[in-house]
């Protein structure tokens, strides 16, 4: 019989004791909590405002109706202008992001520094707000395209430079590992090992920056940014109602059919990325031992004795890794190369298509250089104009309302994602309903429901706080439905087969293992809102929004630098305490 161990009579501890960490980060998510609480409560978000509101909802639905669209020609023109600047906008930040992400992944930076640097500029990025950016650059090119190609070019690095460098990061390493070992220069391992299979990833993210860029537009044009937004905000500014809100429901119309088509692309490229052209590449490659050349030399022993040549015409992946050792870049034209031929062709089109229509010029660039350091001199110094005091409260406002948004988003987005979830949802026809809901919100523009809550609700810190609210379902609902679906089913078909009920599974399974990932996304959701808080105070939706637009149209530079650098510190502060809680869960 075996000794009995020391302590056998002892209780058996089943999960490991909390670390003091974690215990502080638990500790800090409920201080946020109890401060949305508190900021839902001092904001007076209640039913009865919406209420007394209501008739001059209708007040406004009669100056509004009967709607008053323009020519169906001037239409198409907005549209395609719109189009064109965001998709120049979204090029722009990929091609700025992809050295930068392989700076920021530790697994292609060359060194600590690199990547510390690489990671800071994304965060800088990310923390200035595209309408701050386009304010600057108004000054210095003027109404324009070329204004709002940048500002969100720019601002959109902050997130697409990020998911790109975690993308690279996660990608499997044996085959730059495989081409490290045949010989392959640097760059070689990056343009054959790193990038064809984030390569989908990449595209998939960029489309989904191209959808909130269409968004975003909308509120760069009340700042001087031309396409429908622009012509928003001309006729809001004659009370035009019949004619603005005729135009917000194109937006609306634009921003879904887009979201449609970007995201039937998304699905085919993720759906089609583990079949990318270099898959099985490293499983070939790694049965070299010995490389005698790697350029100009096409016969290499490997461990079982075979010629490499032989092994190429069976594989014609292998066969192109092979290629791009030897310095032939070019893989072979089969069918899936044609089609990749052909898809760059179209998006070329696309792309020669949004110059012509947005207008932009790099001469217009390169004459306005000579005037940008005139220009920033305005901005600087910072000044306050005997305003500090106020600008600090209303930057108070302005966190006040993105955390009753937050709060009001995480209400809403809970119950709808978890509806919107295949695996939650009753039946299939549930989630697809849910997942309608989701899309349609997606679609207006935050800008959009702020004029819309504030004709019910007045100017003010509510309306701001319910649009950012209503808005965020869009978003936190679609990855609280993502989240749920992704969760191991293991342990859910387990209480299934215990006669455990949906509602014992949903809270006893399927929550618990998407709690850390939905908790991450409130996070961003809350970091998010600070940002568009500052954009809705352009409307009247209350916060130092307000005092950033008033500032630039009297010419006040120094406040407005003042009102960035405020913006900045706050924005960086949350996104460093969320960085931190992500590590701890």
């Amino acid at each position: 019989m075996a000794a009995p161990t020391a302590g056998a009579g002892a209780p058996q501890r089943l999960a490991a004791r909390p670390s003091a960490s974690s215990t502080v980060a638990v500790f800090v998510l409920l201080a946020i909590l109890a401060a949305a609480l508190w900021a839902f409560a001092d904001l007076r978000i209640n039913v009865a405002t919406f209420v007394d509101g209501s008739h001059q909802a209708v007040a406004f639905a009669r100056r509004t109706l009967p709607l008053d669209f323009p020519p169906l020609p001037e239409i198409l023109r907005l549209c395609g202008q719109t189009l064109a600047i965001v998709i120049l906008a979204t090029l722009l930040s990929t091609i700025l992001s992809v050295p930068l992400a392989l700076l920021a992944a530790t697994t292609t930076t060359p060194n600590d520094a690199s990547r510390l640097g690489a990671r800071a500029l994304i965060v800088v990025a990310r923390a200035v707000p595209d309408v701050v950016l386009a304010i600057v650059f108004v000054r210095i090119f003027g109404i324009g395209a070329l204004t709002g190609v940048l500002a969100m070019g720019l601002h959109s690095v902050g997130m697409i430079g990020k998911m790109y460098a975690d993308a690279i990061e996660q990608i499997d390493a044996g085959a730059p590992t495989a081409l490290t070992a045949t010989g392959a220069t640097r760059l070689q391992r990056i343009a054959g090992g790193v990038l064809p299979p984030v390569l989908p990833a990449f595209v998939a993210i960029g489309l989904h920056r191209l959808d909130i860029n269409l968004r975003v537009s909308v509120v760069l044009g009340f700042v001087g940014v031309q396409g429908l937004g622009f012509a928003i905000a001309d006729s809001l500014a004659v009370l035009d109602y019949q004619r603005g809100i005729a135009l917000a429901l194109v937006v609306l119309v634009l921003c879904i059919v887009v979201e449609l088509i970007s995201g039937a692309i998304r699905t085919a490229l993720l759906g089609r990325a583990a079949a990318g052209p270099l898959r099985g590449i490293s499983g070939g490659l790694s049965r070299l031992v010995h490389v005698r050349s790697a350029i100009g030399r096409h016969t290499e022993r490997r461990d079982d004795g075979l010629d490499l040549d032989t092994d190429l015409t069976r594989d014609p992946r292998l066969r192109s890794a092979a290629a791009l050792v030897e310095g032939r870049l070019a893989p072979p034209w089969d069918a899936r190369r044609i089609s990749a031929a052909t898809y760059t062709a179209v998006t070329a089109a696309v792309l020669v298509a949004s110059v012509v229509a947005s207008g932009v010029s790099p001469l217009e660039f390169l004459e306005a250089l000579p005037r940008v350091f005139a220009s920033l001199g305005l901005f600087l110094p910072p000044e306050t104009a005997g305003l500090f005091g106020a600008l600090l409260e209303q930057l108070l406002v302005t966190v006040q309302i993105a955390l009753a948004a937050t709060l009001i988003g995480v209400v809403l987005s809970l119950p709808i994602g978890a509806l919107a979830a295949r695996n939650v949802a009753p039946t299939p026809g549930v989630a697809n309903a849910f997942r309608l809901v989701i899309l349609l919100i997606r679609g207006i523009p935050e800008l959009i429901l702020a004029i819309v809550f504030v004709v019910i609700t007045g100017l003010g810190q509510v309306a701001g706080a319910v649009a950012l609210g209503v808005g965020a379902v869009g978003f936190l609902g679609k990855l609280v439905a993502d989240s749920l679906e992704e969760v191991d089913a293991g342990p859910q078909r387990a209480l299934l087969a215990t006669g455990g009920s949906r509602s014992q599974v949903f809270f006893a399974a399927t929550v618990p293992a998407g709690a850390r990932a939905i908790v991450a996304h409130v996070l961003y959701l809350l970091d998010t809102n600070i940002r568009s808080a500052t954009l809705l105070g352009i409307v009247g939706a209350g916060g130092i929004g307000f005092y950033l637009i008033s500032a630039a149209r009297v010419l006040e530079f120094g406040v407005v630098t003042t009102i960035l650098i405020m913006i900045f510190c706050t924005v960086l502060l949350v996104e460093l305490l969320a960085i931190w809680l992500r590590n701890r869960f």
